[in-house]
């Protein structure tokens, strides 16, 4: 069975239009980069390089870290040139040091630098996310702790990013706004109140028929935090910008009852003291947004 990553919506309507898979949305991208990358030629590679001309290129690792992406790369190389080989070395998820080859492409050469920037801005932007993810995870060493990414991705490359996450050792949180109801500040505000938003969610699932879909409400006080308790019917709460004294308050409030995710605010260097308080996830919007690439490069060889 597919698994449904993405909706597209008519925003007029507001009604759901198209449904596509994981591997749909990965083959979209791939189509839209090469489209603007390409364009109708490259034409450096076609006045230079004899259209049967063959050779072989390596992916240089030029910085520690995680790899993440190989599988990805594999796939723009097939969808450009199914005839290209692509030998592994090193797979996703495996720490990797300055110096290693990760894998080896051999084929026609106009294939190879044709691939090469879009593998590249895959690969590193794929690896430093799991670079980071890693990181993260190894600052919570020993706790219950689970380090949650955020929707703060590039647009386009969510599930690619998110991806990179999971390689890294962390989890994802909604893949989008379609497949977990996240009661914001704003929908509180909006729907006028802790209760009103929960009833309204509920609700929801219930006409819709959305069986097994989470309810998360984030709180930014303890009045709220209070008035989710005491309504109950939710999954998880966020705790919006709570301070390590008040997450572990929060923590002793909640006693098991639901889910806790800390949110906002955090910082590498605070990571562990929210962990410690024993909160179930923690959200970080830099894994995605703000981070760094692996730096590699593909050379011939």
């Amino acid at each position: 069975m597919l698994l449904l990553f993405a909706i597209f919506a008519d925003t007029k309507t507001n009604k759901s239009m198209i449904m596509k898979t994981k591997d749909e949305l990965i083959d979209a991208l791939l189509d839209l980069a090469f489209a603007e990358d390409i364009g109708d030629g490259d034409v450096t590679t076609l006045c230079c390089i004899p259209e049967d001309e063959t050779g072989r290129q390596h992916l240089l690792v030029k910085e520690d870290g995680i790899l993440a992406g190989v599988e990805i790369a594999r796939r723009v190389f097939r969808k450009f040139d199914p005839e290209l080989k692509m030998t592994v070395y090193i797979n996703d998820g495996t720490p990797v040091k300055k110096g290693d080859i990760a894998f080896v492409v051999e084929g026609k050469v106009r294939s190879l630098l044709q691939t090469e920037r879009l593998m590249l801005n895959i690969m590193q932007r794929m690896s430093g996310i799991a670079t980071m993810t890693r990181r993260y995870m190894d600052e919570l060493n020993g706790l219950k702790t689970k380090v949650l990414d955020t929707r703060k991705t590039t647009p386009g490359m969510r599930i690619l990013e998110k991806e990179a996450v999971k390689i890294g050792g962390g989890e994802n949180h909604r893949i989008g706004l379609f497949d977990m109801i996240l009661l914001k500040d704003n929908h509180v505000d909006f729907a006028g109140g802790i209760e009103n938003a929960i009833t309204n969610a509920n609700r929801y699932i219930e006409e819709h028929h959305k069986d097994g879909m989470k309810i998360e409400i984030e709180v930014r006080n303890f009045e709220e935090l209070s008035q989710a308790l005491a309504v109950g019917r939710i999954d998880r709460i966020m705790l919006d910008n709570f301070t390590p004294a008040d997450t572990r308050k929060a923590v002793e409030m909640v006693g098991g009852r639901y889910e806790i995710e800390s949110s906002g605010g955090i910082t590498f260097e605070t990571l562990r003291q929210y962990g410690e308080c024993g909160v179930d996830y923690i959200s970080v919007g830099a894994l995605t947004h703000s981070v760094k690439g692996l730096d590699m490069s593909f050379k011939a060889c």
